[in-house]
């Protein structure tokens, strides 16, 4: 997230699709990336990802979760979230990644990190969460074991092989609708959902709550742009502004009949805000305000420190 082209979970396509476009100077318009937005990324891949994998997986499958040995390729919010809710029902999860950042999260949060190489043959399930392309590859597709479960919560339907499984020496057999039985010579088979593509928008639905909180992001950045007074947004893709993902969780509070506490001047004032907001700078990655503190204390000043902050 956050412009890092990596497992933790590439930006959408089409936010991967406007980023190269502007690296490459042929964007048109300003562009906004609500993919990356906190509500996004904390509500909708997090949150919302951790009850949709069990569910599409559980409409097509019926899998019980107890026991079973689970890969999940990417530990950024989908994975975490994939994560958190097999773990919660018994599953033995372990975890690939390529970011050390990542890795060592899934570590101190309980799960091993392997290479998906050395632990294939024993998974009942691998599901992909990371954006980018054959993160399962054919020679890994060989040496699942029969009954081995596949699926993409990433994006597109480029992170398995699935290309290379139309062969002529493979059958393939349709089960049930968006479930496919890849059968090998040897009579192995392996279970695709959804060829490839995004279990959680193809086999299963997703709560209309968190599609308000993905929506009222997007309506407020195309707002956001369109009153911009010219020449704020040059021909580059933005984040939102984080006083937009406030007020967009501020909208969907009451459905919790949650109560925000309000800052005291005396209060605003020693942590530097105002008290209506924003509460976090821009450079702000989700650590502790002390940590914050003292880098402010180290880089002197809050330009230089968001500078090294949007350093890729």
């Amino acid at each position: 997230p956050h412009g890092r082209h990596d497992w933790k979970s590439f930006p959408s396509h089409s936010c991967f699709i406007l980023y190269q476009l502007s690296k490459a100077g042929k964007l048109c318009v300003p562009a906004m990336n609500v993919n990356d937005s906190v509500t996004k990324q904390k509500f909708d891949n997090l949150y919302c990802c951790r009850e949709s994998i069990l569910d599409g997986l559980k409409r097509t499958t019926d899998i019980m979760f107890g026991g079973k040995q689970v890969v999940v390729c990417g530990y950024g919010e989908v994975g975490k979230g994939c994560c958190a809710a097999l773990k919660a029902l018994g599953a033995i999860v372990c975890i690939t990644e390529i970011d050390p950042i990542c890795a060592l999260q899934a570590c101190m949060d309980g799960f091993r990190v392997v290479k998906l190489s050395e632990v294939i043959r024993q998974m009942d399930v691998v599901i992909t969460c990371t954006g980018n392309k054959n993160v399962v590859s054919r020679e890994q597709l060989d040496r699942m074991k029969n009954g081995c479960i596949v699926c993409n919560m990433g994006h597109s339907n480029t992170e398995i092989d699935v290309a290379s499984l139309r062969s002529p020496e493979l059958t393939w057999e349709r089960v049930r609708s968006q479930v496919d039985h890849i059968i090998w010579p040897d009579g192995k088979r392996v279970i695709l959902l959804a060829e490839g593509r995004l279990l959680n928008l193809s086999c299963s639905t997703v709560p209309t709550f968190v599609l308000s909180i993905t929506a009222t992001t997007q309506a407020l950045a195309l707002i956001e742009l369109f009153n911009a007074p010219e020449g704020r947004y040059k021909q580059d893709v933005y984040l939102l502004p984080k006083k937009m993902d406030e007020y967009v969780s501020s909208l969907h509070l009451p459905n919790f009949d949650a109560h925000l506490t309000e800052l005291s001047d005396e209060q605003a004032k020693y942590m530097g805000l105002h008290k209506n907001g924003p509460f976090k700078p821009n450079y702000y990655r989700w650590v502790s305000r002390r940590f914050m503190f003292m880098l402010k204390s180290v880089f002197q000043t809050e330009d230089m420190l968001e500078t090294c902050m949007s350093v890729e």
